[in-house]
């Protein structure tokens, strides 16, 4: 079913939008993001590794011929750096070690040159935005004093690391470990990371802390950047399991009828708040539960699987089985949105994550079947003749739709269903990592550095 659905979205992106970023499924035309700037094609190279996943050999064809061709870096705008590395860098890479096609591998390490001038900060903490063509960087005027936000300049690593190894080119690598470093000298208050992090001054900005956007990912790397070496980074196993702890301690609640959630911290109070964006951690702490102390990997499978539960509920508590941008643990409600601002669902794939990470690693029959029922409620709600559409509220019996198919949808949501319903044996964990957008990393093996030095 994923394999039809990837076909229709990707069929209609191709009818309506080739080559701009995202297509418009209502109106039937492309839509361009700011975050990508003048970079086009962005739902092209995000779908690249779920074409060639589902062996749909003939797109993939399309796909790569249209990058070797088309694919252009050297556009005077502004772009996110972190958008444009999860899903550009990120993309490519993956569709190079997939498919071994050369052209993929250049244009990443292109791209990844491109991005090195966000780090000219006196921290090196990146810039959150870049001009490509000028290499002046800034951050979001909206974050705190101007800073930069963990969960970008957090979500580099896995990709930046790669750049290194198939370029020879030891600055990638460099550049993030150094974000490290910085992180590992500040003092953090209860053992918590705050969202905000001040590139000049090298100091927290407010002290915000969320497993859900503005944080998440950041977490979710520091566990793959140990599983991705081979579990050899130390430094990155030791980051992510105290940072666990203090997550625990200060953040994870249970609700009165006994939902486990995790909520958001603002100077030291609590708000009893979980976005759609922090059920990618059910998966996470399942995935990190086997390198967790060996009287702790039960619990970390038992925290995934509570977290599953809760998201879930979320999803069911809904008109449309499909959950909210974000929901609530107070005033009488559980795992409901009570905001209008927060009742929509964007494609978004951070539940499905969850129950693929949750099924491959106990095999318990349950998250097929809540994959099932999203699989039901996003062919009900958000197919249209076009391709698949965002809803504006999941509460409402009519469907409102925002007339975007996201890129991610592609990517990951539809990558993620497909992995949920096939055998473990494809992508297996012990040789793969998936970068945040869902797209897949080998790990590096302690003898993969002598291969490739031999092979150029």
């Amino acid at each position: 079913v994923s394999l039809q659905m990837m076909k229709h979205a990707w069929d209609n992106y191709k009818r309506y939008a080739w080559g701009l970023n995202e297509l418009k499924p209502i109106s039937k035309q492309g839509h361009s993001s700011n975050l990508f700037g003048n970079i086009q094609g962005a739902t092209i190279v995000d779908a690249l590794d779920t074409l060639y996943v589902m062996e749909m050999k003939e797109e993939f064809k399309e796909a790569t011929e249209w990058v070797e061709k088309n694919l252009d870096f050297n556009v005077n705008a502004e772009i996110s750096v972190f958008e444009v590395n999860i899903r550009f860098v990120g993309g490519l890479l993956s569709a190079y070690y997939l498919s071994g096609e050369e052209v993929f591998r250049k244009k990443a390490v292109e791209l990844g040159e491109k991005l090195l001038p966000a780090f000219n900060t006196p921290t090196g903490i990146p810039w959150a935005l870049l001009n490509i063509k000028s290499g002046i960087g800034r951050n979001w005027p909206w974050a705190s004093g101007g800073s930069s936000i963990l969960a970008e300049f957090g979500t580099l690593h896995l990709e930046f690391i790669h750049l290194s190894h198939l370029s020879g080119n030891p600055v990638f690598a460099e550049k993030v470990m150094n974000i490290r470093k910085v992180l590992n000298r500040l003092d953090k208050p209860e053992g918590l990371y705050p969202n905000y992090l001040n590139p000049s001054s090298g100091q927290w900005g407010q002290h915000h802390v969320s497993i859900g956007g503005l944080g998440d990912s950041f977490y979710e790397y520091l566990l793959k950047a140990w599983l991705m070496s081979d579990k050899t980074d130390e430094e990155g196993k030791k980051m992510y399991y105290d940072a666990v702890q203090a997550i625990e301690t200060h953040l994870i609640r249970k609700s009165s009828s006994g939902l486990t959630y995790i909520a958001e911290w603002k100077g030291g109070l609590l708000e009893h708040k979980m976005g759609h964006l922090t059920c990618f951690a059910g998966g996470m702490f399942a995935l990190g539960a086997d390198g967790a102390p060996p009287d702790k990997t039960g619990h970390h499978i038992e925290l995934g699987a509570e977290i599953a539960r809760t998201c879930h509920e979320s999803y069911d508590r809904t008109s449309m089985k499909l959950g909210p941008e974000a929901f609530r643990f107070d005033g009488g409600v559980e795992a409901i949105a009570t905001r209008q601002n927060e009742k929509y669902y964007i494609l978004r794939p951070e539940v499905i994550e969850t129950y693929m990470y949750m099924w491959r690693l106990t095999h318990d029959p349950k998250y097929r079947q809540w994959g099932w029922e999203a699989v039901e409620a996003l062919e009900k709600h958000c197919r249209v003749d076009g391709g698949y559409s965002g809803i504006r509220d999941v509460y409402n019996n009519h469907e409102s739709h925002d007339d975007v198919q996201q890129s991610f949808f592609l990517s990951e949501t539809l990558k993620y269903l497909y992995l949920l319903f096939s055998e473990d044996d494809l992508l297996p964990f012990e040789h793969w990592v998936f970068n945040t957008e869902a797209h897949p990393l080998p790990v590096l093996h302690k003898d993969d550095e002598n291969k490739e030095e031999n092979k150029k």
